[in-house]
C-alpha cells in the first residue's frame, strides 16, 4: 500500500510539472528582431524648432513715382530675366517733356552753330587786320574793336554750347524719369506675385514708411534653409559640416547638404528656448529649384561619422543601454557598450556580434527578459 501511495504521488508530481510546462504553459509572444550589421553611424544634432526655406536672393518691388498702371509685361510663375520690364506706368506727360526738350535741343545747337560761325568770322576779319596794322594802315583803335568783336563772338558760341549741354542734360533727366515709369526685374528669376492690374494707381512710399510691394520676384536658385539650434549646442557647430535636410512637401526623402553660416550670435527672445540660427544649403541644384520659399524644414548637422562600424537601430536599446536577445525560443537580456548615436542608429562597442538577432518591438510590457518568444525577422530601414 506504502509503495503504491508513493508511486501515486510521483505520477501526480509529474503529471503537474507536464501540465505547467505544456497546457498551462504562456503562449510565445511574437516580437519582431533585426540582424546587428555593419554600416554607417553619424553623431548628430538637430533644429529646437522647424526651420524655413527662404531665397537669398527675393526682391519685392514697389515704384519710385506715383503712376496708372498701363501694361504688366509678366504675370506669375513666367522666369525673367535681369533688366526686363515687368510692370509699366502711363508715361504720356514724360514722353511729351522728352519731345519738348529734344526740339530745345534742336533749336540750341542752330543757335550754337550760328554763334561759332560769327565767332570764326571774327577771327578771320581780326587776322586781316592785324596784318594791315603792322603796315601802319589800319589804326590801333579799329585793331582794338576787332578784338573785343573776336571776343564777344567767342563768347556767344561758348554760351551757345553751354545751351547745348543743358538741353541734353534735360534730356537725360526726363529719360531716367522715364525709367522710373518702368519696374524691372533686379536679377534672373521667377515673378511670385504680382499685386496690381492695368488701370490701377501706384503710389510711391512716403518717407519713413514702406508701400506695399507689387512685384515678388524671387531667384530659385538662391533658396537655403534657414534653422533655430539649441544654444548648448552653438560650441559643436561650425560651417563646412555636413547637413541633411528633410521638408514636410517631400515626405521620407532627405536631401545632404553643408552648414555655409552660423550666426555669431544667441537669439534672446522672452517667451522661447535661446537658440543660435544657421544656414543650410543644399548640394543638388535640381532639388533646390523644386523647393518653394517658405517651407518649414528640419536640419540635422553632423558632427561626427564612422563606416564601416556595428549598429543597431536606437529603438532596439532599452534604458541603460540594454538589448534584449533571441536566444533559443526566449529573450535574454544583453548589455552593450556604445558609441556614436542619432534618432535612428547606434553603433555597438561591445556586447554584441554580427548577425545576432536584437528585438526590436519593445512597446509592450509582456517583452521581457525571459519571455517565451516566436520571432519574425524584419529589415530596419529608417
Amino acid at each position: 500500500m506504502r509503495k503504491w501511495l508513493l508511486w501515486s504521488l510521483v505520477l501526480v508530481a509529474v503529471a503537474a510539472v507536464l501540465l505547467r510546462f505544456t497546457l498551462l504553459a504562456p503562449e510565445r509572444i511574437h516580437v519582431k528582431v533585426v540582424r546587428v550589421e555593419r554600416g554607417r553611424v553619424e553623431s548628430t544634432i538637430t533644429n529646437t524648432k522647424a526651420g524655413t526655406v527662404r531665397a537669398r536672393r527675393r526682391a519685392q518691388l514697389s515704384s519710385e513715382v506715383g503712376g496708372r498702371v498701363v501694361e504688366i509685361a509678366h504675370r506669375e510663375g513666367d522666369r525673367v530675366t535681369a533688366g526686363a520690364p515687368l510692370i509699366g506706368l502711363n508715361d504720356a506727360t514724360q514722353r511729351a517733356q522728352l519731345r519738348l526738350a529734344e526740339a530745345g535741343l534742336k533749336v540750341a545747337e542752330a543757335s550754337r552753330r550760328q554763334a561759332c560761325i560769327a565767332r570764326d568770322r571774327a577771327l578771320r576779319e581780326l587776322g586781316r587786320k592785324r596784318k594791315l596794322a603792322e603796315e601802319a594802315i589800319v589804326s590801333a583803335d579799329l585793331l582794338d574793336q576787332l578784338e573785343s568783336a573776336y571776343e564777344g563772338a567767342s563768347a556767344s558760341c561758348n554760351a551757345a554750347a553751354a545751351e547745348v549741354d543743358r538741353a541734353q542734360a534735360q534730356i537725360a533727366a526726363i529719360e531716367v524719369e522715364l525709367e522710373k515709369l518702368v519696374i524691372r526685374a533686379p536679377f534672373d528669376g521667377i515673378i511670385a506675385e504680382v499685386a496690381v492690374e492695368v488701370g490701377e494707381w501706384i503710389t510711391p512710399s512716403p518717407p519713413l514708411l514702406t508701400a506695399p510691394a507689387v512685384v515678388d520676384v524671387i531667384d530659385p536658385t538662391s533658396l537655403y534653409v534657414s534653422a533655430p539650434m539649441d544654444e548648448v549646442d552653438s560650441g559643436a557647430i561650425r560651417t563646412g559640416q555636413q547637413a541633411k535636410v528633410t521638408v514636410d512637401s517631400h515626405p521620407g526623402a532627405s536631401f545632404p547638404g553643408k552648414v555655409v553660416r552660423v550666426a555669431p550670435y544667441v537669439l534672446d527672445v522672452e517667451a522661447q528656448n535661446r537658440t543660435v540660427e544657421i544656414e543650410v544649403e543644399l548640394d543638388d541644384p535640381g532639388i533646390v529649384e523644386r523647393l518653394l520659399p517658405g517651407t518649414s524644414a528640419d536640419v540635422e548637422v553632423v558632427l561626427e561619422a564612422r563606416d564601416p562600424v556595428l549598429r543597431l537601430p536606437t529603438s532596439a536599446l532599452l534604458e541603460g543601454n540594454r538589448a534584449l536577445v533571441a536566444r533559443d525560443g526566449r529573450l535574454v537580456e544583453q548589455p552593450v557598450r556604445v558609441g556614436l548615436r542619432n534618432w535612428d542608429w547606434v553603433e555597438i562597442r561591445d556586447g554584441l556580434s554580427p548577425e545576432q538577432a536584437v528585438v526590436i518591438s519593445l512597446d509592450r510590457v509582456e517583452v521581457k527578459a525571459g519571455a517565451r518568444v516566436q520571432v519574425e525577422e524584419i529589415e530596419y530601414r529608417p
